[in-house]
């Protein structure tokens, strides 16, 4: 898949790995129904291309990762019954980072608020810089984040912590975010994104099968009971164990090369 430029989505491919850019810095990176639209399809054709092993999502600038949805576009949506039903309609954009298969990186600059802080979670890891904050304020409006803010920041960082954000709107500062475990790594603002990108690169590096079950399966972790979710790995094991990515694995241990993977 070549590049692709949306006007305010970017996705830029370097070798496996694929970063998708929000671009619209003078809005804080927010997002409207029409980028819903644009980064459901962008996540198929990502999903769709076996080249990509993994991905950084990033905003343009430093000022923002994402301040959510652009406020001032909500009526986009339609009646309450077309919003309930927005993921089947291409318009949730933190629904759509969920949905990718390959590992995802967040570099988070600025504000991470509202969905864009939904679309943090989302992803696999987190790496921030120090001017990064993170909060989900809806409940000052009078809702609650609708995809993704109270399940997978309660999974994120445990209910007790989730509570106390989603419960008063309250915004919290990187130091905090990394000391509760939202975020992975902080690093200066000029090498959040070079260090996600090589994170992203060390993935895309290793089988591409089995990178993406071990992203299922610790998914499945917060889904499943423990022995159901043990049996459930022991399968995918087992799977991964006879691929050709798993043959060219012991072959390249036993001659002391580097592995080869082609995702077979």
């Amino acid at each position: 898949m070549p590049d692709i430029v949306e006007g305010d989505i970017v996705v830029e491919k370097a070798g496996n790995v694929a970063t998708i850019t929000i671009d619209r810095e003078s809005k804080l990176n927010t997002m409207t129904v029409a980028m819903d639209r644009k980064m459901n399809r962008l996540v198929y054709e990502l999903n769709q291309d076996y080249d990509v092993r993994a991905i950084v999502l990033t905003g343009r600038g430093s000022r923002a990762f994402s301040a959510g949805s652009d406020i001032n576009d909500l009526d986009e949506y339609g009646s309450n019954w077309e919003y309930r039903n927005r993921f089947d309609a291409g318009k949730d954009y933190a629904r759509a980072i969920w949905l990718l298969r390959a590992p995802v990186i967040a570099a988070i600059k600025g504000y991470c608020i509202g969905g864009g802080l939904e679309m943090a979670c989302a992803a696999d890891v987190r790496i921030a810089a120090p001017n990064s904050s993170y909060g989900a304020g809806e409940i000052r409006w009078g809702w609650h984040g609708g995809s993704g803010a109270t399940q997978l920041l309660t999974r994120a960082i445990g209910p007790g912590y989730a509570s106390r954000m989603l419960l008063t709107g309250d915004r919290i500062d990187a130091e905090e975010a990394y000391r509760i475990g939202l975020v992975q790594e902080m690093r200066d603002v000029d090498d959040v994104l070079p260090a996600a990108q090589e994170l992203a690169a060390s993935i895309a590096a290793l089988a591409p099968i089995a990178t993406q079950r071990t992203k299922h399966l610790v998914r499945m972790a917060d889904n499943l009971p423990l022995e159901a979710a043990l049996l459930v790995e022991n399968d995918s094991f087992a799977y991964c164990m006879l691929t050709e990515d798993a043959a060219e694995g012991r072959a390249a241990f036993a001659e002391k090369r580097p592995a080869h993977f082609r995702g077979r």
